[in-house]
């Protein structure tokens, strides 16, 4: 072993012996959270390590900023392999892979390192560029840690350019192997005139700055909001925010278990595991905070914010708690002061959550699969459980559904009102027949006492008589499953209230159940099954669709203008349960001369129209209305009507279209359907 091996051999061993207790820190920290188990569907979840973690499925979402990242990682991926060459060959110099690998493995090894820190290196120039020069809005709108981001773009561009140097100078070297050196041959003509002996300085300088940065880059990490380079894939692994379990689906909650103390949560204890380990993982790219409708509108939620507050959070007291047990337990009064902080309030304010419409476009557009809205579930949990604090106007709505079974202030003998006339049987009244109806039609709160919404009901329901569906209603037996309760908050009056609708539908042994509310279809179809109701719960857009593919709804198509239409996807639809093809199939295939026009933000990505999350039920003072900005979108496409699929986003988008001052009709995909059935014969 030479002198050098033996000072790298000191330098390697440093570099190990300082990462390891920050590796042993980060994993001690996550066990101050509560457990949770993580580990069931073991395929999924690792089909989700490879679509979104390896193959960068997520990232590529954005064509060019997601390709440079993605080259980046790849490059990482790929090149790791010549960081392990480089440490061996620090420590036994004549190392190389081509010792051990055969020539035709080797060379194209040699050729993929070459190739692939020019992959990097071109990247990290872009993301430099756009970082310092063009400012893209979610680099700019939170005090995050820009700075810090330059600072690791220039190590990359650094070990990329040093490994560059180091492959020219043993190219250089009397009878070095150039095979499967494509770059080193490009690069080998600016060094023209460099003799043998300066071309091997140059080479071991560069090669000491690379082996000994990496090193360096390693131990920061952990202490960096890089540091998700070492925990995105784990994170990505252990994720139900792309499956498996039910994309969207609250966390359940045990109200009665005998040693519950807290319910929600105030602090990084009462969250999980994997709640902190999103917080490690957050790359604060910001793109959460960019598809954020609330940020959009000028509010103060940042979903980005969310969890570097989070970690910060961790960061703070689990350091103090170290320091304690390394102090045998003596606690100073600054230490005690630390302690006694919370997350909510100290570092999250109440604003922030109840600004939140529970839209997931930020846990849709995290690229390792964080699920921000978890935390805010969590922390609005504690506010409503615990501490009895939400905004005065929710007390109405929460009020209502204690004494009503809704969230509006109407008798339940109103709820069948809009059926009047049009001969629709109850539940209760088939069963007294000994009858049972193929569908449950779950007619929903707003589309019971919302007389915009009850338009939509009619619709349907007209729809179901002409394709001779045997369906029926719960009529009055029919109340709020709770999910504007839960979304709130208010873990305990949605349990109580789903119990009884499941105690209900069970009553009559419901296996099918089909609603034109997303929040509806959402709650019983996906969330439900914790509380042991299970049922086919079907979206009223997939229904139509159904029954128009079968032939069972007669249509008018000859007469009609032709229109202009855009859609709006609802989130609990679209994001919630990746539905966006069949209301506008199902308009196609009604109205077959329309023309389906999409808005700027569509689909995966499309905007909430602000009522989600119990904003529906509450103001909106601050900044510009959400549901004003997503109506400016849809009639940005020049559309002659906008047609939704929800009752929620009917009256968002009815009242933010009717703000602008333009009278272009929102409707319902039933309503548009409806429209369109054909006269029964002899009815002229």
């Amino acid at each position: 072993m030479t002198l050098s091996n033996l000072v790298f051999a000191v330098i390697l061993a440093g570099g190990f012996w300082m990462f390891v207790p920050q590796a042993q820190r980060l994993v001690r920290w996550l066990k101050l959270a509560r457990p949770e188990d993580r580990t069931d569907h073991p395929d999924i979840r690792t089909k989700n390590f490879v679509l979104i973690g390896l193959a960068q499925s997520k990232i590529l979402r954005d064509p060019f900023g997601g390709l440079m990242h993605a080259l980046v990682f790849w490059g990482f991926c790929v090149l790791g392999l010549g960081t392990l060459e480089i440490w061996i060959q620090g420590l036994y110099t004549p190392f190389t892979w081509g010792v051990i690998l055969p020539r035709f493995l080797y060379v194209p090894y040699v050729f993929s390192q070459e190739i692939f820190a020019v992959f990097v290196l071109m990247p990290v120039g872009y993301l430099l560029y756009r970082r310092l020069v063009l400012k893209p809005r979610r680099f700019t709108v939170d005090a995050v840690h820009s700075g810090e981001a330059v600072l690791i773009l220039g190590v990359i561009a650094t070990l990329m350019i040093t490994l560059l140097l180091v492959f020219v100078g043993e190219a250089m070297q009397p009878g070095a192997d150039r095979v499967g050196r494509p770059i080193t041959a490009l690069l080998l003509p600016l060094f023209r005139g460099m003799s043998p002996e300066t071309a091997h300085i140059m080479a071991r300088v560069c090669w000491w700055i690379h082996a000994v940065l990496i090193l360096w880059f390693l131990n920061h990490l952990p202490k960096s909001k890089h540091l998700h380079v070492l925990t995105s894939l784990i994170n990505v692994w252990f994720s139900n925010t792309s499956g498996p379990g039910r994309i969207g689906a609250m966390k359940p909650m045990d109200l009665e278990a005998e040693d519950a103390e807290q319910f929600g949560a105030a602090d990084i204890e009462h969250l999980s595991w994997k709640n902190l380990l999103d917080g490690y993982s957050c790359t604060e790219c910001g793109r959460c905070t960019a598809a954020c409708p609330a940020n959009i509108t000028g509010k103060v939620l940042s979903p980005r914010m969310i969890m570097v507050k989070t970690r910060a959070r961790l960061t703070e007291k689990a350091t103090v708690i170290d320091a304690v047990a390394a102090a045998g337990g003596a606690v100073t009064e600054t230490q005690q002061a630390v302690l006694d902080k919370h997350l909510l309030d100290d570092w999250i304010t109440e604003e922030e959550l109840w600004a939140c419409t529970s839209c997931r476009a930020c846990v849709q557009e995290c690229p390792v699969s964080i699920d921000q809205l978890e935390i805010i579930n969590e922390l609005r949990r504690d506010l409503m459980l615990m501490e009895s604090r939400f905004p005065e106007e929710l007390q109405p709505a929460l009020t209502s559904l204690e004494r009503n079974g809704s969230p509006w202030a109407f008798s339940a003998a109103d709820r069948e009102q809009w059926a009047e006339g049009m001969n629709i049987p109850t539940m209760a009244e088939m069963a007294a027949a000994e009858e049972k109806p193929d569908i449950l039609f779950w007619v929903g709160c707003a589309g019971s006492f919302d007389d915009r919404a009850k338009k939509i009901t009619v619709a349907f329901a007209r729809i179901l008589q002409a394709a001779n569906v045997k369906f029926a209603i719960l009529g009055q037996e029919e109340t709020c499953h709770g999910d504007p309760a839960r979304r709130m908050g208010n873990e305990y009056l949605y349990q109580m209230l789903a119990k009884g609708v499941i105690e209900t539908l069970d009553g009559y042994a419901v296996k099918t159940i089909v609603t034109f509310c997303p929040h509806c279809f959402h709650q019983m179809g996906k969330e439900f099954p914790d509380l042991g109701g299970h049922y086919e719960v079907i979206h009223h857009t997939e229904y139509i669709e159904r029954l128009l593919a079968e032939g069972r709804v007669p249509l008018d198509t000859e007469h009609g203008q032709r229109l202009k239409v855009a859609y709006h996807d609802s989130c609990y639809l679209g994001r919630y349960n990746e539905i966006y093809d069949a209301p506008r199939n199902t308009l196609k295939k009604a109205l077959p001369i329309v023309e389906l026009v999409e808005p700027k933000r569509t689909k995966s990505r499309g905007m909430c129209c602000g009522a989600g999350g119990g904003r529906m039920w509450m103001e909106e003072n601050v900044g510009k209305r959400v549901n004003v900005e997503r109506s400016e979108e849809l009639l940005a496409t020049g559309a002659d009507q906008i047609a939704v699929a929800c009752p929620f986003c009917m009256t968002m988008i009815n009242d933010g279209v009717a703000s602008t001052g333009r009278e272009v009709p929102v409707f319902d995909i039933s309503e548009i359907v409806a429209s369109k059935l054909a006269e029964p014969a002899g009815s002229a």
